[in-house]
C-alpha cells in the first residue's frame, strides 16, 4: 500500500466507529478462546456486525455528496497531513454536510457563519444550500488550512458565497459584531477548549437573529463527556462543561443528536 493509499483510511474518531472497533479487536480476540459458548460468541458477532454497519448505512441513504464536495473530501482524505496541528478525520463528511445543507433550507438562511473551517467541506456544503445572494462567513485560524480550502472553493460555483477570515475567531467575531449584518445559521467547529466563550459571545452579541439556530459540532467527543473523569481529555473534559452549561441555559433549548462525533441543536427562547 502507498503512503497515498494509507492516508485515506480514516481512524475511528466517533463513538459508533469507535465502538465498532473494538468489538472488531474483541471478536477476533474471542475467536481464539477455544471455550467460548457458541451461544456468547454469535451475540458478540451480531453486536459487532449491528455497530459496524451503522455508518455505511447511513451514508447509503442520505444524498450522495457533490461533485465538489467529493472532489474536496479526496483532496482532504489524500494530502499529508504530519506535520499539521490537523488531521483528515476533522472533516465534516457526507451525512453531517448534507444535515447542514437541510438546516440551511429549512431555515431559509441567507447568511451562515461558521467558526473553525478546517478543510472547507462543512463551509462548502451549506455554500450549495444558500441563494445566490446568500454568505457563508468561514473563520479559520490555520493559513495553510485556509489557502487549502480556498483552492477547492475556486473549482466550485457555490464557492463563491465563502468568505473566509482568517485569525483567532474570538478576534473575527468581536470585529463582526455591530458591523454586519446579524447570522441566520452558526456551526461552530473549532477549538473545543473555545467553545463555551464561542457560545457567550454569540448569545451576547448582536451577530445572530431573533431565529439563529446555532450548530455545535463534536458534542459527544468520541464518548469523553459522559466517560469517567480519569478517562476523560482535556478536550472531552471542555465538551463536558460545554454541554453542562448549554443544558442549564435557561436562554436556550437544545438537543443533542448522536450523529457522528455528536451534533447539538441549540435556538434562543429568551434574551
Amino acid at each position: 500500500m502507498s503512503d497515498i493509499d494509507s492516508r485515506t483510511e480514516p481512524r475511528p474518531v466517533t463513538p459508533s466507529s469507535i465502538l465498532a472497533a473494538e468489538l472488531r479487536e474483541v471478536t477476533e480476540l474471542l475467536a481464539e478462546v477455544a471455550s467460548i459458548p457458541d451461544e456468547l460468541m454469535s451475540r458478540i458477532t451480531r453486536l459487532r456486525d449491528l455497530a459496524a454497519g451503522l455508518d455505511p448505512y447511513l451514508e447509503l441513504c442520505t444524498t450522495e455528496e457533490s461533485p465538489a464536495l467529493a472532489a474536496l473530501s479526496h483532496r482532504t482524505r489524500t494530502a499529508d497531513w504530519a506535520s499539521r496541528p490537523v488531521e483528515q478525520e476533522m472533516l465534516s463528511g457526507q451525512v453531517e454536510g448534507q444535515l447542514l445543507k437541510f438546516l440551511v433550507h429549512m431555515t431559509r438562511a441567507r447568511r451562515v457563519l461558521e467558526i473553525g473551517m478546517f478543510t472547507g467541506y462543512s463551509a462548502l456544503a451549506m455554500a450549495e444550500a444558500l441563494p445566490p445572494n446568500g454568505e457563508v462567513v468561514a473563520c479559520e485560524v490555520d493559513e495553510y488550512v485556509a489557502d487549502f480550502a480556498r483552492k477547492s472553493f475556486a473549482e466550485s460555483a457555490a464557492g463563491a458565497r465563502i468568505v473566509v477570515e482568517v485569525g483567532p475567531a474570538s478576534e473575527t467575531l468581536r470585529r463582526l459584531n455591530g458591523t454586519s449584518h446579524p447570522f441566520d445559521l452558526v456551526f461552530v467547529d473549532a477549538d473545543k477548549t473555545g467553545y463555551l466563550d464561542y457560545y457567550r459571545m454569540l448569545l451576547d452579541s448582536d451577530l445572530l437573529t431573533a431565529d439563529t439556530v446555532i450548530v455545535v459540532d463534536n458534542t459527544l467527543m468520541q464518548g469523553h463527556p459522559y466517560a469517567p473523569a480519569d478517562r476523560r481529555t482535556g478536550n472531552g473534559d471542555a465538551i463536558a462543561d460545554f454541554n453542562r452549561y448549554v443544558a442549564g441555559d435557561p436562554r436556550v433549548e437544545q438537543v443533542l443528536l448522536p450523529l457522528r462525533d455528536g451534533v447539538t441543536l441549540v435556538r434562543r427562547i429568551s434574551a
